[in-house]
């Protein structure tokens, strides 16, 4: 007797994920510059949370928390960029609980 499986689909990392992510900003990159990249470049929607900017000399410091909707494959891209550029950043999954 042959019974009908259900198969997982090929791509199974485009179930998207609700992530905070903390960024601290280390003077080597503009602020509307970083977000302009996440945006623009990566395709990446989000809402910005918090922001603690400051500007001294030209250069950004500070930090700021991001809500994104992402895929486990867009997270690992925009995490690799902000490591490559030093860019100290914390994720957490976001978890809203809902009641009856």
């Amino acid at each position: 007797m042959i019974t009908n499986l259900q198969t997982l689909p090929n791509n199974v990392n485009l179930i998207k994920k609700e992530l905070i992510v903390e960024v601290e900003l280390n003077g080597k990159m503009k602020f509307d510059h970083l977000l302009n990249i996440i945006y623009q470049q990566m395709g990446m929607c989000y809402k910005l949370l918090n922001a603690d900017v400051e500007y001294i000399n030209g250069n950004d410091f500070g930090s700021f928390q991001l809500y994104l909707n992402a895929t486990s494959e867009d997270f690992h891209q925009l995490e690799f960029f902000l490591n490559k550029n030093k860019l100290l950043n914390t994720t957490v999954e976001y978890v809203c609980r809902k009641y009856s």
